[in-house]
């Protein structure tokens, strides 16, 4: 008579696999403060100079893969140093590999990566992610075409109300004060 295999030991591992993945993961809608200190700065004026041009566009990886909250929340978030180290425990990162060198140091220190925040509307200002990318906004329209960025910069938008209402206006989107100050 053959014994049944038993799937605990999978069962277990899959459970600790899944367990240590959330605890890597840091809270995407979590702000970093003012008073954090400064992070190290490279010559890209980040950390880290991560090429949105590699990721987004010569491997077509899509926004949301690394800002995944940014459907369901206010902010897209920073990805997690997990997320990151999910391709480059395999992938060198021959273009850059001081960067990558930079990168699995963060991680196996389990800290954040410190980036520098680059896009901010006015303190009084809401900006809801998740109700643009509802309303099928494409993050170009206000980030540019990061598939071309080397290192992500602020692109040319005035982020001011009156360009946010002229979209508003020219897509039929609410104009109701309370939208986008609350």
């Amino acid at each position: 008579m053959k014994k049944p295999c038993s799937s605990l030991p999978l069962a277990m591992l899959l459970v600790s696999t899944l367990v240590a993945s959330l605890s890597a993961q840091e809270d995407p809608t979590q702000e970093q403060t003012e008073a954090a200190a400064p992070a190290e700065i490279g010559p890209s004026g980040q950390p880290i100079a991560f090429p949105h041009d590699v990721h987004a566009g010569e491997y077509e990886i899509d926004c949301q893969y690394c800002h995944f909250s940014v459907e369901r929340s206010m902010r897209a978030g920073i990805p997690p140093v997990a997320t990151c180290i999910g391709c480059h425990a395999f992938v060198a990162g021959s273009q850059n590999p001081e960067e990558i060198t930079r990168l699995r140091e963060y991680a196996d220190r389990q800290e954040a990566i410190p980036w520098n925040r680059i896009y901010k509307v006015a303190d009084h200002v809401q900006f809801p992610h998740m109700r643009h990318i509802a309303a099928g906004v494409e993050c170009s329209n206000c980030h540019g075409n990061v598939q071309e960025i080397e290192v992500i910069q602020q692109v040319n938008q005035p982020l001011s109300m009156g360009w946010c209402l002229g979209c508003h206006i020219e897509s039929g989107a609410s104009r109701d004060c309370t939208v986008c100050h609350y």
